[in-house]
């Protein structure tokens, strides 16, 4: 889950896969087999199968990071940051969190922290203070300075997340008055060069996530149609997705196939499946790549979730393998493996339960692995969270299934020196 505060509280993700990638690749395969028939030169089967390679390189190669809004105040995380950690190197996109949706349109967030803000020369990404009459001040401009650092850099403003999600339900009254607002917001001439499309957090459609919503199992569908109608091709229509792939649960709540076609990809929030609103546990990874002896839930999983996805038709292609760079703990814990008890939520640095990995990896150094992810017991502390190496690992796994990429919530959680983002690829 995406908060407006902080990580998102509880998880549940969503997306699909494999059809296209399937149909693509018997498609490629019945080429191929006809080419081998005609026994065309050899440099022709060799630039088929470069292209093939590029191809499948290409599909997996999006890596797209929060950027939170609020991060300006205590976190001290500025988009300058992004640039020293060298994190905008790796990122193909950033996700701008989050503008909010009331009254049945797109609005400003915190108008302050995005276009209004002061940076000193120090603060700045290229080390030019802001003037007190210049035209766009505050995040918007500080993402406009490191897009001409990095050309090929896209971003999308991201709308929603777990606190603002509540406002949805009255936007899929009237889609294209909702997808109108958006786009007039969005392309606002004093910032349109700055974002390159748009990104909906809705938790969740016709589900409940920080407040229910009812409003119906095609509104999903019918409000992404009609973002993609107004932003069209040119610009990116994205959506973050609930990761609950239990029967009957919230992915099958939505339509989410019927909307993909709408949407470039989706980033299923394959985090968050555990946590301290289980205050006495199980303790439990929040994030497991696959299912385990004594998972608390089945179906409570990345793979689990991938794999509901793809049973719906969702190509590969559209779905991102999505990482925390945070851990969630339980305290009063006395059991090391995880299915231990507890007594409450450990502490953290912003919020119980819930700490950034740049903090925990010496806070709490992970002391086992489960399910492709790290788990750690510090005195009588449990924690769990990816690392370096279990990200190499759910690597694997993206490619494996042909995934579009990975996404992560979100930049500031890591290490100054871009630890976790470097393990990306």
């Amino acid at each position: 889950m995406h908060t407006s505060h902080r990580h998102r509280p509880r998880l549940r993700t969503l997306t699909a896969a494999a059809c296209a990638a399937i149909l693509g690749a018997g498609l490629l395969a019945g080429a191929g087999t006809a080419a081998a028939s005609a026994s065309p030169p050899a440099g022709t089967a060799q630039q088929a199968q470069s292209a093939k390679s590029a191809e499948k390189a290409a599909a997996g190669s999006k890596v797209v990071g929060y950027f939170t809004e609020w991060g300006t105040y205590d976190r001290k995380y500025y988009v300058k940051n992004i640039e020293t950690s060298g994190s905008a190197a790796r990122l193909t996109h950033i996700n701008y969190a989050f503008g909010n949706v009331t009254g049945g349109k797109c609005a400003m967030g915190d108008a302050y922290a995005a276009t209004d803000r002061t940076y000193t020369a120090a603060e700045s990404v290229d080390g030019v203070a802001d003037t007190w009459d210049q035209p766009l001040r505050g995040n918007f401009n500080q993402l406009r300075e490191l897009k001409k650092k990095h050309p090929g850099l896209k971003v999308l403003w991201s709308f929603g997340g777990w606190t603002w999600s509540s406002g949805f339900g009255e936007a899929a009254k009237n889609p294209a008055a909702f997808a109108q607002s958006c786009y007039d917001l969005v392309e606002n001439s004093k910032w349109a060069d700055v974002f390159d499309g748009i990104d909906i957090d809705w938790e969740y459609p016709n589900a409940c996530g920080n407040t229910c919503d009812t409003s119906g199992k095609a509104a999903f569908k019918n409000l992404m149609a009609a973002l993609r109608a107004k932003f069209g091709t040119g610009n990116l229509v994205t959506a973050a997705i609930t990761a609950d792939a239990t029967p009957g649960g919230k992915i099958d709540a939505a339509d989410y196939a019927g909307a993909a076609q709408y949407t470039d990809w989706y980033n299923p929030m394959t985090y968050d499946y555990f946590g301290t609103w289980d205050a006495t546990g199980p303790t439990a990874p929040h994030s497991p790549l696959n299912s385990y002896s004594g998972i608390p839930k089945a179906n409570f999983h990345t793979s689990a979730t991938m794999a509901k996805l793809k049973g719906l038709g969702i190509p590969a292609s559209k779905l991102l393998l999505g990482i925390g760079f945070y851990g969630r703990g339980w305290t009063g814990v006395t059991q090391a493996a995880p299915g231990g008890t507890a007594t409450g939520p450990a502490a953290g640095t912003y919020e119980q339960g819930i700490d950034d990995y740049k903090v925990l990896k010496t806070k709490c150094p992970a002391t086992g692995t489960v399910a492709g992810t790290a788990y750690a017991k510090c005195g009588n502390n449990w924690w769990s969270y990816d690392t370096p190496a279990t990200i190499a690992t759910k690597m694997t796994y993206k490619n494996q299934q042909g995934l579009g990429g990975t996404f992560f919530w979100e930049l500031s959680g890591d290490t100054t020196g871009g630890e976790l983002i470097k393990a990306i690829n």
